[in-house]
């Protein structure tokens, strides 16, 4: 096997790699305002229905 596709092989392999320059703090921070921004808000709960104090005779 040629060196250069062994070493594309091992690069690729290897993962994402730190960006230089960009701490781990704020790149923490902004995938978890991505996720925050990006969740739909949860719905309402349901209410309980309440049940029907007297029963009314139609006039």
């Amino acid at each position: 096997m040629p060196a250069h596709q062994s070493a594309r092989r091992t690069t690729a392999q290897s993962g994402p790699q730190p960006v230089p320059g960009i701490p781990m703090r704020d790149l923490l921070a902004s995938c978890a305002a991505a996720a925050a921004v990006s969740t739909p808000p949860r719905a309402p709960e349901p209410r309980p229905c309440e049940p029907a104090k007297d029963h009314r005779e139609a006039a």
